[in-house]
């Protein structure tokens, strides 16, 4: 199994982060939104399955690297989410009630450039959700802590247009 494709610098220790209901609220959406990190998951996750097929091995696993990556920045936020308080459901709540997590926003593409420009969209997306998050937290610990997710979110659009960079200059495709 691959080693997660992320910067390589410590993420920030959960200690000393107690309730706090609004930056719960600020990041609940990067934890299971429709744009979130366990969409980013699924949907590395079923284009990996595409690439191997099509013996892109080498996409393939940087695709399982990221979602390996994905994956642990949803441990961190489910784990940041209670301690400040709030039950890690799968869903985002919204005034009156929750909405329960969804795959209909996964990209179901099936073509290899299709693929991987709507991974680089997902990743640029959640580098601009994290940065307005960033604006939004007064708590510093929880900044610190989307701040070095964002990071990675950064590497993974670079290695993602890499790897798109490669597909287009494939003769075959």
């Amino acid at each position: 199994m691959p080693k997660p494709l992320a910067v390589d610098l410590p993420y920030p220790k959960l200690d000393g982060i107690i309730e706090d209901y609004n930056s719960a609220r600020i990041i609940m959406p990067a934890y299971a939104s429709l744009h979130s990190e366990l969409g980013a998951i699924l949907q590395y996750v079923y284009h990996n399955f595409f690439f191997s097929r099509e013996g892109f091995y080498e996409t393939a696993e940087i695709l399982e690297s990221i979602s390996i990556c994905e994956m642990n920045h949803l441990e961190l936020l489910g784990k940041t989410l209670l301690r400040l308080g709030c039950d890690p459901v799968y869903a985002v709540k919204n005034l009156l009630s929750l909405e329960y997590f969804s795959t209909s926003e996964i990209s179901y593409s099936k073509t290899p450039q299709k693929m991987l420009l709507d991974d680089i969209s997902g990743e640029m997306y959640a580098v601009e959700e994290y940065s307005k998050m960033i604006k939004k937290l007064t708590n510093e610990k929880v900044s610190a802590i989307i701040s070095r997710i964002r990071l990675d979110e950064e590497l993974h659009v670079l290695a993602l247009k890499e790897q798109l960079k490669k597909i287009n200059q494939t003769p075959f495709l």
